[in-house]
């Protein structure tokens, strides 16, 4: 393998129905940071069928040099097999150096077939992504060993380089005005065949994404024991936020694990985070950073979180949950 023959960043763009989802927008902020440090092209992939020429440019507007779509009505929906297809084609036809993708259910199984067939390097689930400035292995950060330390990755016998990013660990890049750049639209040239057939979907409404909502009450160890939940689901509903858990919550049963927050779970950048009984440990809050605002209450004044907290309240989350309910309501935080 000659490294030389490799070049360029590629993003794999989500899109659902013809509209790119956010998580591509995110990629583009890691994508924008790598070129300064490659100075190289950074380029967008999108498969689909029916998407605008409007949904197409804004991929341009945040930053993207060339936006790559490859048109199919078997590509309309996510299957593995023709979207492989089509992005094996790509590895094919342009020798990306890296390709980077969303650590979401697409890109955790799209990504690992293809790089099997093109014989690349992969490391999933990235919060941390830079060039080594010497040998232009990418170096590749992820939680290992459930959280407790972050390890450092590289492929340097392997292009491309793949690696799948973490959701919410970063912004979406910001839109650009006056700025240009190329589109490509080809159709695909082989037969895209699939041994599995989309039927129909079904929105999962059982699960809360927290994710997704811009207020989260996140509970702690201070919960005491599972039969205090209620109180803290009422003041999350009463504040229209969605319910969070540290790990210790999580492995005490307290909660589901859809509700972890933190580099074993869910990274989350609500304008709201409210940490209740969260005592601040390294990993959590790797996963609730970029919060635009954080209240924490904890009983321990030397507790991890209030290093982070704009506003933090030494004192029992039962005595003072009234009270910031009270205080949350004339503020008019409630939805």
């Amino acid at each position: 393998m000659n490294k030389n023959d490799y070049k360029d960043i590629w993003i794999v763009a989500e899109q659902w129905e013809g509209e790119i989802q956010e998580i591509s927008f995110e990629l583009l902020t890691r994508g924008i940071a790598l070129r300064e440090q490659r100075s190289c092209a950074l380029n967008v992939m999108v498969f689909g069928d029916d998407i605008s020429e409007r949904e197409l440019r804004g991929l341009l507007a945040r930053g993207a040099d060339k936006v790559l779509f490859v048109k199919d009505p078997a590509l309309k929906y996510f299957l593995v097999e023709p979207y492989a297809a089509a992005m094996l084609d790509i590895v094919e036809k342009y020798s990306p150096e890296t390709i980077l993708a969303g650590a979401t259910s697409t890109g955790r199984t799209l990504m690992p077939y293809v790089a099997v067939k093109a014989h690349a390097g992969l490391t999933a689930d990235c919060t941390s992504l830079e060039y080594d400035s010497e040998t232009g292995d990418l170096l590749q950060t992820r939680p290992a060993i459930g959280g407790n330390i972050m390890a450092t990755i590289k492929t340097p016998g392997h292009r491309p380089q793949m690696a799948t990013v973490r959701p919410k660990s970063t912004s979406p890049a910001p839109i650009l005005k006056k700025r240009g750049g190329e589109i490509v639209v080809e159709t695909t040239t082989f037969t895209p065949i699939s041994k599995i057939k989309k039927m129909k979907h079904i929105p999962n409404e059982d699960e809360i994404s927290i994710q997704d909502a811009e207020k989260v009450v996140v509970v702690g160890r201070g919960l005491k024991k599972a039969e205090n939940l209620p109180v803290v689901r009422a003041f999350a509903d009463e504040i229209g936020a969605a319910l969070g858990a540290s790990r210790d919550v999580v492995d005490r049963g307290w909660l589901s694990y859809p509700h972890q927050v933190g580099l074993s779970g869910k990274t989350i950048t609500p304008k709201l985070y409210i940490g209740l009984g969260v005592s601040g440990a390294i990993q959590h809050l790797a996963g609730m950073r970029t919060t635009e605002n954080i209240i924490a209450v904890n009983i321990d004044p030397d507790a991890q979180i209030f290093k982070v907290a704009d506003i933090g309240i030494v004192g029992d989350m039962f005595e003072v949950l009234p009270e910031l309910a009270e205080t949350l309501r004339k503020h008019e935080v409630k939805q």
